[in-house]
């Protein structure tokens, strides 16, 4: 008999929570769970490796009636792969869209770090930047957004006295 899991282990191993499971297979996004004689449910390899698709579905952002819709397509057979194939490119062009946008995102965030890393070059702020390029995002117009109304957007930085007075930088306050 193949190796099986209780709840217990297959929430482990899936990285759902036991109350994520139960709701899951009410719900029918999972095949009926084997049961042992004393009631207790038994979850195969096969059950594992269905919850780990459906983890990277939710993970990115697949919606629980869209899950839905691929578990039934599934159990249906071979005659809608057409389907699940058509569900899957949709899905993983919107994935594609979102880590775009978060690429675009990070961009911003890190022309803000740099912005006050110029403005506080002593600091000490941890680099953010990773070792692999992510790409290029195009100009959100934010390039000479400040945090404090009244600064210039000339590009020059600014700095705050200790009166709070705005100080150019390169001036003596």
């Amino acid at each position: 008999m193949s190796d099986t899991y209780s709840p217990a282990e297959a929430a482990e191993r899936s990285g759902f929570s036991l109350d994520t499971l139960r709701y899951y297979e009410r719900i029918g996004l999972l095949p009926p769970i084997t049961r042992t004689s004393t009631g207790h449910r038994r979850f195969s390899e096969r059950d594992l490796e269905w919850l780990g698709m459906l983890r990277c579905l939710r993970d990115t952002g697949m919606t629980i009636a869209q899950l839905r819709r691929y578990a039934e397509q599934a159990r249906a057979g071979e005659g809608t792969i057409p389907d699940r194939l058509a569900l899957l490119v949709e899905h993983a062009a919107r994935v594609e869209g979102h880590i775009a946008r978060l690429r675009e995102q990070q961009e911003r965030l890190r022309r803000k770090i740099d912005w006050y890393s110029a403005m506080a070059p002593a600091a000490t702020a941890p680099s953010v930047r990773p070792t692999a390029s992510v790409g290029t995002a195009t100009g959100s117009g934010d390039e000479h957004e400040h945090e404090a109304p009244g600064q210039p957007a000339s590009g020059a930085p600014v700095r705050t006295s200790p009166r709070r007075t705005p100080v150019r930088a390169g001036e003596r306050g």
